[in-house]
């Protein structure tokens, strides 16, 4: 069933696209009808508090975004953010990144402590999958562990500009507060864990196989991350060709334009041999080869 297969999680025009592609059509308001008669929900939204602590002496960074989050092309914009996970063993942290154009997870850590270890190794997963160009925007909070001196090494290497939002402001950091909701919502709150190997297997599962490569995305056109960013790779590969083809054709036809000017040949010459005698014929085509010759080395 569709609505199971989606964890709970579509509304009716995600769903209705689910259906279609599986070659089921139906309307937005007989899907809403029949949910409404199966008494079927979607899983309902909570909030959750701020993990990282900004009250430090470390250097911060300025707010190159100022909640403009409209890059035009994948790694262009990361956000990252820490958020915790409550266990019956402990707390179980979670450090994230996520590309703000494809909407796509693409790094993460977990681990017992919420250290600048923990946020550097999902840097080194972001940067190792993605080997984003120099000039990629790395935005996250205030939190020590994005302002440590270690952390801000690793951004230098590879040529990241780093971006900080203002002190307790959230918004600034929307698509990141976006998905640790998304998924609190949608997985973690439904689950009671044992230890933290249960919760890291759950978090592991949601975001690799359901939420980066399944959960369809509004604004990216009803499709998931991992096709919305195949999609955009083939498009780009498209217009390269394109663009290759359309110079081509335009230098050729500078070419022959230049060749057509100082190579034509006179008009008073017949186009054609064909009615031409022997003689005639073997003079026609010395007097073309001579017009030529002189053409070329003028």
């Amino acid at each position: 069933m569709a609505h199971i297969r989606t964890r709970e999680t579509y509304g009716t025009r995600r769903l209705q696209t689910e259906l279609a592609e599986n070659g089921i059509i139906v309307g937005r308001d007989r899907l809403a009808c029949l949910r409404k008669e199966l008494r079927l929900r979607c899983k309902q939204k909570r909030k959750f508090r701020a993990t990282t602590n900004p009250n430090h002496n470390l250097p911060v960074a300025p707010n190159l975004l100022n909640q403009t989050f409209a890059p035009t092309a994948p790694n262009q914009v990361w956000v990252a953010d820490l958020t915790y996970v409550a266990t019956q063993e402990g707390w179980l942290y979670l450090a994230g990144i996520k590309d703000v154009y494809t909407c796509e997870i693409v790094g993460y850590a977990m681990g017992e402590r919420m250290t600048k270890e923990l946020t550097g190794k999902a840097l080194f997963m972001a940067l190792r999958s993605q080997r984003p160009p120099a000039g990629l925007i790395h935005h996250s909070d205030r939190g020590s562990q994005y302002c440590a001196y270690d952390y801000r090494v690793i951004q230098e290497q590879f040529g990241l500009k780093t971006s900080m939002s203002r002190k307790g402001n959230c918004y600034d950091n929307a698509p990141m507060e976006s998905f640790w909701g998304t998924l609190k919502n949608e997985s973690l709150s439904h689950y009671r864990f044992n230890n933290r190997d249960e919760a890291i297997s759950v978090i592991r599962e949601y975001i690799e196989i359901f939420y980066n490569r399944q959960r369809r995305h509004s604004r990216l056109g009803n499709i998931s991350p991992a096709a919305f960013r195949e999609k955009y790779h083939q498009m780009a590969v498209l217009k390269k060709r394109t663009n290759g083809s359309v110079r081509y054709c335009q230098y050729t036809s500078h070419i022959t334009s230049v060749q057509v000017a100082k190579f034509s040949v006179p008009l008073h010459l017949p186009l054609s041999p064909d009615k031409l005698t022997r003689t005639s014929k073997s003079i026609y085509r010395k007097q073309r080869a001579a017009l030529f010759t002189r053409s070329f080395t003028t």
